[in-house]
Parts: C-alpha cells; structure tokens; sequence
C-alpha cells in the first residue's frame, strides 16, 4: 500500500514534468507569435502595393 511520502514523491515528478511541459508550450507559443507578426508585416507592406497598381491603372485607362 502507497504511503504518504510514496504519494509526495509521486505529486512532484508530476510537477516537474508538468513545469517542463509548460515550459515548452510556451517557448512554442512565442515562436508562433513571431511567425505571426512577420504575416502581419507582409500583409502592412502589400498595401501601398495594391493602391499604386490600382493608381497606375487608373492613371493609364
């Protein structure tokens, strides 16, 4: 039968590798977050692109 300190040991492995586990989530989550602000900034530069081609062919027809 499990004792009490059987049952502590158990309860801070767990922590441990939920922390690790947490740790990595997190390290994914900024990495996603940088790959989404590098969208953003792709997105921002597109439009005076759009306005231009549209001014040009305004300009020309």
């Amino acid at each position: 039968m499990p004792t009490v300190k059987d049952a502590i040991a158990r309860i801070e492995s767990h922590e441990k590798e939920c922390a690790l586990r947490y740790l990595a989530i997190e390290q994914r989550l900024e990495s996603g977050s940088k790959r989404f602000d590098k969208l953003e900034l792709m997105l921002w530069s597109m439009y005076p692109f759009i306005i231009s081609v549209a001014a040009v062919f305004k300009w020309i027809g």
